[in-house]
């Protein structure tokens, strides 16, 4: 289903972020969701009294990879946006090939 687009009010600000889950990131094709999704999942773990000791440091582990992965996927994207990865097409040369 498309967004519909309509004219912004003075004044008006951005709607919240939509927070997806570890299944509709993973659907989406989205990698910077599916690793905030899961880093919030392994969070509630980590905080969850009930949890058990020896998964602790595993979970604790873990959510410090994913942290230093979202990291790394944002300043990529800094990167790419200031380095204008995007490339015009050239004329096409058969004789090239």
């Amino acid at each position: 289903m498309a967004a519909k687009l309509r004219a912004v009010s003075e004044g008006e600000t951005a709607p919240p972020k939509l927070i997806m889950t570890v299944l509709e990131a993973i659907e989406a094709g989205d990698r910077m969701a599916e690793l905030e999704a899961t880093h919030r999942r392994i969070g509630r773990a980590v905080q969850d009294e009930s949890t058990p000791a020896r998964d602790l440091a595993s979970l604790t582990r873990r959510q410090m990879e994913i942290s230093k992965e979202i990291e790394s996927l944002k300043r990529q994207r800094v990167e790419e946006s200031k380095n204008g990865s995007e490339v015009t097409d050239s004329a096409f040369d058969a004789q090239a090939i």
